[in-house]
């Protein structure tokens, strides 16, 4: 049977066991003190938040900080320069999905060994999670799906409102009325439109592939992706995201950093112009303390291998690299 922790040690979903420097037991405790008393989201958001500094101050120890300008072979000005592409939202999302699938896990393991009452309090915690998954999901830009919906419901609403108007004869209500659902018209209409795009969007780079930072030169792994930018407007003025020639309108990556290429950059968001498929020379060593939940390792090609959870999160096929026919797909449920 598959544990949850081992000499301090945390189960990934797949069976392996993360370093004991990326996430600590008593960091998901901070976590698990979500409950009915604490205040819901703002509480988990909080533990996100202590998980992602402790874990920053063990892994991002002195000796990465030593050798992390060496191989980054850059200044302080262009490491300061490619931070600007920093994304804690990303960095958060990539946290909020691994407390998901550690939770699943665990109301398994409850399940297994029939403590039911302790499984009945962690799906309860875990509905927290889902449910603000969800909000988060709708709130991003890229979700012209629901927002389309939003549009057809009001528009729907105003024609009611117009007809009674018109019924009442208050003409002048009706003008207005009728001028406020041309304006809906044309945005539903844009939206609709940007919806259909966001469906049929096709990606230049796969989850689990190597990439390197045409500006910055550093090594990462693409680990989340979205239609267009749905980081913040102050994020995108901090990162010049207008400077880029295809702007916010196109594919933006979360990207997994090698901690020895800049131990400070972690997790960022970056537009699909800038990045460009790693070289062969380029595939070698990379460490991140996330890359043991995300990923199963690496196959022939030297790319890693998403977990099954990942693909799904994002929609994404299962890829086949030359001879990895006949590996394991990793589809085993946590």
């Amino acid at each position: 049977m598959q544990g949850i922790f081992a000499c301090g040690s945390i189960s990934s979903p797949h069976g392996s066991c993360f370093r004991p420097a990326c996430l600590a037991v008593d960091d998901l405790r901070l976590f698990y003190k979500i409950n009915s008393i604490t205040c819901g989201a703002y509480s988990w958001r909080w533990c996100v938040k202590k998980l992602h500094m402790r874990t920053n101050r063990r892994q991002m120890g002195t000796t990465v900080r030593t050798n992390a300008k060496w191989l980054f072979g850059g200044d302080d000005r262009s490491s300061s320069n490619a931070r600007l592409e920093r994304s804690e939202s990303a960095n958060e999302d990539i946290l909020i999905f691994y407390f998901q699938l550690d939770l699943q896990t665990r109301i398994q393991y409850a399940l297994n060994i029939e403590q039911f009452d302790v499984a009945k309090q962690l799906r309860e915690k875990l509905t927290e999670i889902e449910t603000e998954i969800i909000r988060q999901r709708e709130a991003k830009r890229g979700s012209s799906k629901t927002e389309a919906q939003d549009k057809a419901i009001n528009l729907l609403r105003v024609r009611a409102d117009l007809q009674k108007a018109v019924d009442s004869e208050n003409y002048a209500l009706a003008a207005a009325l009728r001028d406020e659902i041309a304006k809906l018209e044309t945005e539903s209409l844009a939206v609709s439109a940007k919806a259909l795009a966001y469906q049929n969007v096709e990606y230049a780079f796969r989850l689990g592939q190597k990439v390197r930072h045409k500006v910055h030169g550093y090594r990462a792994v693409i680990c989340g992706m979205d239609p267009v930018c749905c980081e913040s407007k102050s994020w995108m003025e901090t990162a010049n995201v207008e400077n880029l020639s295809k702007g916010p309108n196109q594919p933006f990556y979360q990207v997994l950093v090698d901690v020895y290429a800049d131990p400070e950059l972690l997790v960022a968001y970056v537009a699909e112009e800038n990045l460009a498929e790693a070289e062969i020379s380029e595939k070698g060593r990379f460490d991140h303390p996330y890359i043991e939940f995300l990923f199963f390792g690496e196959d022939t090609a030297g790319d890693f291998i998403p977990i099954k959870q990942l693909r799904e999160k994002y929609d994404q096929p299962r890829y086949e690299a030359s001879g990895d026919e006949d590996d394991d797909d990793g589809s085993t449920d946590s």
